[in-house]
């Protein structure tokens, strides 16, 4: 891998760019491997990166029925965050959190990161009730978040109308100012890039249509589009399709996958200075470097694997934003799109092994899953390496809806699904 640098740069620029090579390889799958991931998004790149990095495990092949990026990584408002209520949630997204703030000199890749500050508005006693809760949790936790006034959320995003005259007013509103954005695809080219340099196969328009076990059960590879792959271990980080591929194996998954919708306006001059999100009112807003307004809808009412979603959903959540903000009502739209998230009855991941030797999952992110995109690769190599749950990532097991043991963050997610 040609690393990028100023020197490299301006090298490039005297000759028009001419000598970049691909960024990673397209090679043929190989008989066997250690390790196949099924599933080449943010999550399954990551974990592929971090079992050659972190565990010396480059025997890997990362197998995606499409395009790298062309999944829910490259069809989300790109948030990161780690304000969550409940121990093991915040151990997570912190984990991941503190992992973005060096991820681009670690993968020598300009993702983006822009810790611009996430504000949660309050629009009724029960928002502040909860918010409130939320702030002392995270404090408790080590994690920064803070409670602001009405006043002090219109001074950190002046746009924001803090009128009397709102459907549902501004109240206040809780602020972590270590949150912020990235370019969503952007990571996931970056963690290509950075597994292929460390000769992990990423093997693209392979579909896996089906995961072989032998006599005793055990999982040993995948029959793929591409003909059958071995596999000592497999681990499935497919998102809104894993509960498809995990029945192969005979695995009934708690999830049920859901249209989630996002849109841009047209591009304006930098107006937006953070990322404001309400759940009471639904919606939730940022300004892209290129200007353009990213405006994040709630998930369908329907389950379904259809990335279209209904109209009247983006509807609603226009409605919200002209509300919140009036003088955006002129603003155009520019694009919509859908992904298939999928989700748990507890609204929290499931992480670690399934029922199957030699079968891990890693799923149910819901609409939570870009942002813990390098925590979750970090935790699912170690679990993939090793056999046995990280300590972040032990709360999460498959087992916990037996157990009753969960984790309900619904609230935490600050979306309506």
């Amino acid at each position: 891998m040609r690393r990028f640098s100023l020197t490299s740069l301006l090298s490039e620029s005297l000759r028009g760019h001419t000598g970049w090579g691909r960024q990673w390889r397209a090679p043929e799958p190989k008989p066997r491997y250690d390790v196949v991931i099924v599933g080449g998004g943010g999550h399954g790149l990551a974990t592929a990166y971090y079992l050659a990095t972190v565990h010396g495990i480059t025997n890997v092949a990362v197998l995606e029925k499409g395009w790298i990026g062309g999944g829910n990584t490259g069809r989300n408002t790109t948030i990161i965050r780690s304000n969550y209520l409940y121990d093991e949630s915040a151990a997570m997204y912190e984990h991941a959190l503190k992992l973005w703030e060096g991820l681009s000199q670690e993968l020598n890749y300009n993702i983006m990161f822009s810790q611009r500050g996430v504000l949660m508005l309050a629009h009724n006693v029960h928002d502040v009730q909860s918010f409130k809760r939320h702030v002392y949790a995270n404090r408790l936790n080590g994690i920064d978040n803070e409670w602001l006034s009405k006043e002090e959320c219109k001074a950190f995003c002046p746009p924001l109308d803090i009128s009397g005259s709102l459907r549902y007013p501004v109240l206040g509103g809780a602020l972590q100012r270590r949150a912020g954005t990235a370019r969503h695809d952007a990571v996931a080219w970056g963690y290509a890039r950075g597994a292929d340099d460390r000769g992990v196969d990423i093997i693209q328009n392979c579909e896996v249509t089906g995961i072989r076990r032998d006599a005793f059960g055990r999982a040993v590879g995948v029959e793929t589009t591409r003909g059958f792959i071995g596999a000592g271990r497999i681990g499935v980080v497919a998102a809104g399709h894993t509960s498809t591929l995990m029945s192969m194996a005979g695995v009934s998954m708690p999830l049920e996958s859901y249209p989630l919708q996002a849109l841009v306006s047209e591009p304006v001059k930098p107006c937006f200075p953070c990322v404001v999100m309400s759940n009471a009112v639904h919606a939730y807003l940022s300004q892209s470097d290129k200007g353009e307004l990213v405006i994040g809808a709630g998930t369908d009412q329907y389950t379904s694997y259809s990335q279209q979603g209904g109209l009247h959903i983006t509807t609603h959540t226009l409605d919200a934003i002209c509300e919140l903000f009036p003088q955006f009502t002129r603003m155009r739209m520019l694009r919509s799109w859908g992904g298939i998230v999928d989700v748990t009855p507890d609204r929290s991941p499931i992480i670690g092994k399934t029922p199957v030797q030699n079968l891990f999952v890693n799923c149910g992110w819901g609409t939570g899953g870009f942002k813990a995109t390098p925590g979750s690769g970090h935790v699912f190599a170690h679990t993939l390496a090793t056999g046995t749950p990280h300590k972040i990532n032990a709360p999460f097991t498959l087992d916990r809806f037996r157990t009753g043991r969960l984790i309900d963050e619904a609230a935490a997610a600050a979306v309506a699904h």
